[in-house]
């Protein structure tokens, strides 16, 4: 390979703060050179891979080409340029990488039209610590030029026998999938799963991929290690536009999903997004809210042998995340922790040894195995608890059940034991941002003046009264190194325990993003099986009225509503 090093110009650009796991653009503005001059890149090893969206195998070429220029000592490539999330989170731990560049925009769009994403990881296999960010923020205000290393492009669609020397750098094109699979058969009881499966022809399991990257993991799990059919699997084919649909596993843009599995009656499906790192579990008329799945997860854990043998160290959510997972930490007696939203808060409490099991309401759910979350490994969790569930020592623990224990089961005993957390979001997309911030800016003069404060408010529709508590903007001092993250969200609570959450969103490609989320706790067991719309109208009615967000927006209808009516 050619070793002539050539600096490019360039100037600084604009817009180019990441926001909670990376920076996300459209295809057509997107750049990054200042990652390398901002993470002192010499004599390091890099593991670098993505979701496969448009745009990716260029960009991996010119990584290639400016880690060379920059003295990277090794780069670990997946194949065709392509890992998802949580492959490269395991990647850089098991290889004892320095970090890691990840090519994805997650569950947004892809396409020439569409999205583009980078992110930086660092050793613990997580995203970058705000630090880090700010520090890569602020060299792309600055920047002038970079430094490539002139030479031909690497082959990414052979997986090396033994690495590639491009100037100083050594090249190791790896497979993709091949790692994560040992990795995840260690973690649950794929004999049990399996034996489970086999034995009850009736519980049938569709996993979709929505053209993400996940496609290939999940023939590796569904096909190769369960022996379940082709049929078992759609959407599974990762496509550079993700078949031009959006690859977001919600009832909104999941609908693939939801449609096939009500027209087959299926007990259990799931599907993942388009880096892979999140997922949605969904059976025949029962949709497993995140905030409740990582709240089960943690209750049925023992049954999953890596936590069997490991214990639990402590349990977590997202602040904007219902308090699910906190009634299951009370009755186990576990520490729980209520951090901001982005996957690296729990990075911190698990490199301590004080957290194994945690969760976002964006239908993100992980444990310390890796430093991100995982939608694969949420998808495999629930099928062990449920192949568990059918055991006769734990069965008997169900009233009633046909043929086997399914997704309705579990959710039904879980409300009966630990109540039942009413939970939706209110997704605003794309708003201009000036009326984005005038929802905040109200919501920060209620702060000031504590205006809402012993206040009452009436639903219009269902005669509801809620008295305000009191409203705060979320700030979280990390117990581990002190660091204080100030304005999370701002949280209205009522005295009936209720809360509304409202939240700048930092995932959005342009534009602004509200996001609202609503949470209402009972164990009236009247009430535990309401829809999501009888159980929340009142409350959801009252939250837009105090803030006055379609008035500030002119949005009468929120683009995506979360768990709509189940």
């Amino acid at each position: 390979m050619a070793n002539k090093v050539t600096t490019i110009n360039t100037k600084p650009f604009d817009g180019q703060k990441p926001g909670t796991s990376g920076l996300r653009k459209r295809v057509k503005v997107f750049q990054q050179e200042s990652i390398f001059d901002a993470i002192s890149p010499q004599g390091k090893t890099l593991v670098i891979g993505g979701d496969g969206r448009y745009f990716s195998e260029p960009t991996v070429q010119s990584i290639i080409k400016i880690s060379a220029a920059n003295d990277v000592k090794k780069l670990i490539i997946g194949k065709d340029g392509i890992l998802s999330t949580p492959a490269a989170s395991n990647i850089i731990r098991k290889y004892k990488a320095d970090g890691g560049i990840l090519l994805t925009a997650s569950h947004n769009p892809g396409g020439p039209d569409n999205d583009f994403g980078i992110k930086y990881n660092v050793s613990n296999g997580g995203p970058a610590p705000e630090n880090v960010t700010d520090s890569i923020y602020a060299k792309t205000k600055t920047i002038n030029s970079y430094k490539i290393l002139e030479g031909g492009s690497i082959d990414l669609s052979k997986v090396t026998s033994k690495p590639i020397q491009y100037g100083p750098t050594q090249i190791t094109i790896i497979d993709s999938v091949t790692d994560y699979i040992e990795l995840v058969t260690s973690i649950f009881d794929f004999d049990l799963i399996k034996s489970f499966l086999q034995n009850t022809p009736s519980f049938k399991v569709l996993f979709d991929g929505l053209n993400g990257v996940t496609g290939p993991y999940a023939k590796a799990i569904f096909l190769n290690e369960l022996s379940l059919p082709e049929s078992s699997l759609q959407n599974c084919v990762p496509l550079p536009d993700f078949g031009g649909s959006h690859p977001d596993p919600n009832l909104t843009y999941a609908h693939s999903l939801v449609e096939a599995v009500e027209k087959g009656k299926i007990p259990f499906g799931a599907a993942s997004d388009g880096d892979g790192d999140r997922n949605m579990i969904y059976g025949a008329g029962a949709f497993v809210t995140p905030s409740d799945s990582v709240a089960i997860i943690a209750d049925w854990a023992e049954v999953i042998p890596y936590f069997k043998k490991g214990g639990i160290k402590g349990l977590a959510r997202s602040m904007p995340t219902s308090e699910a997972i906190d009634h299951v930490a009370k009755k186990k007696g576990l520490q729980v922790y209520e951090v901001p939203t982005g996957w690296k808060f729990f990075g911190n409490l698990m490199d301590a040894g004080r957290l194994s099991i945690c969760g976002e309401e964006s239908f993100g759910t992980g444990s310390d195995h890796i430093r991100e979350k995982d939608g694969l490994w949420a998808v495999v969790a629930w099928l062990n608890i449920i192949a568990a569930a059918n055991l006769p020592s734990h069965k008997h623990l169900f009233s009633s059940a046909g043929d086997f224990i399914g997704i309705n089961d579990i959710l039904q005993r879980h409300y009966k034991t630990h109540g039942r957390s009413f939970f939706t979001r209110y997704d605003y997309e794309e708003l201009p941002s000036e009326d984005a911030q005038k929802v905040i800016d109200a919501l920060n003069a209620h702060i000031t003046n504590q205006s809402l404060n012993n206040t009452t408010h009436t639903s219009e529709s269902t005669k509801e009264t809620f008295t305000v508590a009191r409203i705060s903007s979320f700030t979280y001092t990390d117990p581990i190194d002190n660091s204080v993250s100030k304005n999370q969200g701002h949280i209205i609570s009522f005295t009936d325990g209720s809360r509304v959450v409202f939240r700048l969103s930092g995932t959005g490609s342009q534009g602004a993003t509200v996001r609202v989320y609503i949470e209402k706790y009972t164990k009236d067991e009247t009430q535990l099986n309401l829809s999501t719309a009888d159980g929340l109208g009142g409350l959801i009615q009252v939250a837009l009225n105090i803030s006055y967000l379609v008035e500030f927006t002119g949005r009468k209808e929120p683009t995506v509503i979360t768990n709509p009516n189940m």
